[in-house]
């Protein structure tokens, strides 16, 4: 009994030890889409401000491919130790799952959360030459002219995909669907006026707004944004029950030692609140999350059961 004592107290001690180490290697940020998008911009911003912190190297690895599930696989099969981490925007955790039958996790039972880090609302953007000029107008079009106009998204199952469902829902119109491979050349077919509309990201509308090449008629937020104060809401404009936020968040395998969730919960809700880092993210469109690992997970579970029925209702498939 003695023996068995001594060895259960030095197992434990080593492993208190090796959670107060950590980290004391390379840390993997695994985004699971290509560099450049808003995703891994955010792991970047957070991998920096936790290396700052700890000292340790946080390394951003983009893994791209089957809709965020290739990176998310990644993570789920990795040690739960701290030392490989998700950051992800929702579609990986709360709506590839939905419209995917083969994804090979389940977000509620293969992670654990840490924190969401940003969310930005989505906006209805129609060609610079468009003739509508509010969100009233392009209502009435939809109810006289049922699936007549054409709305981009950056593909199957994506934000502005499920976001443009969800208002032909809530309207009870309709549309038609012209999904894209990316957010660019969705972009560049709105530009030359190829599409009607679509509902894209704040943070990729913004810039080409204030250019004159796109006009905004509403945003998704549940309050008007500092960065297109002119832009009304939804609800402004006459459409309830239509909030929306894309957003980017941190997990990790689940079994993360609940110390080491503390010090990464610290470090981002820290990174995200440096007012050299607060202030760069709100002049694009983000706004500060930074929420806890039980606000996180509840969140997760009501916006996986949201877009769920947005999925089933509108019969959407993923191909």
């Amino acid at each position: 009994m003695k023996r068995l004592i001594a060895t259960l107290a030095l197992g434990l001690a080593t492993t208190l030890s090796a959670h107060a180490a950590w980290p004391d290697k390379p840390v993997a940020m695994v985004v699971p889409f290509p560099a450049g998008g808003s995703t891994d911009v955010i792991a970047r911003i957070l991998g920096a401000k936790l290396q700052e912190q700890t000292g340790a190297s946080f390394v951003v690895e983009n893994k791209p491919g089957a809709a965020g599930a290739i990176g998310a696989s990644f993570v789920k099969r990795a040690p739960p130790d701290g030392y490989t981490l998700l950051v992800s925007s929702l579609g990986p955790l709360v709506i590839a799952p939905h419209l995917i039958k083969s994804t090979p996790y389940d977000p509620a039972r293969d992670f654990d959360y840490i924190s969401v880090a940003v969310q930005a609302p989505n906006i209805l953007a129609v060609p610079a030459n468009s003739r509508f000029q509010t969100l009233q107008e392009v209502v009435a079009y939809l109810k006289g002219n049922p699936g007549k106009l054409t709305f981009a998204s950056a593909g199957n199952g994506t934000s502005d995909h499920l976001t443009a469902e969800l208002f032909w829902q809530q309207t009870g119109t309709s549309g038609t669907h012209v999904p894209y491979k990316g957010g660019a050349p969705a972009m560049n077919d709105l530009i030359g006026g190829q599409v009607d509309a679509t509902f894209m990201n704040i943070n990729t509308a913004m810039p080409h707004v204030k250019a004159g090449k796109i006009r905004a008629l509403a945003i998704t937020s549940t309050q008007r944004s500092p960065v297109l104060p002119s832009v009304p809401t939804m609800e402004e404009a006459g459409i309830k029950n239509l909030v929306v936020y894309s957003w980017q968040a941190v997990a990790a395998p689940r079994g993360l030692p609940a110390d080491i969730r503390d010090k990464l919960h610290k470090g981002i809700v820290a990174g995200l609140n440096d007012p050299a880092v607060k202030n760069k993210l709100l002049e694009v469109g983000f706004e500060i999350v930074g929420n806890t690992p039980e606000q996180f997970t509840r969140f997760q579970a009501a916006e996986s059961a949201r877009w769920k029925r947005v999925i089933e209702t509108g019969k959407i498939a993923a191909d």
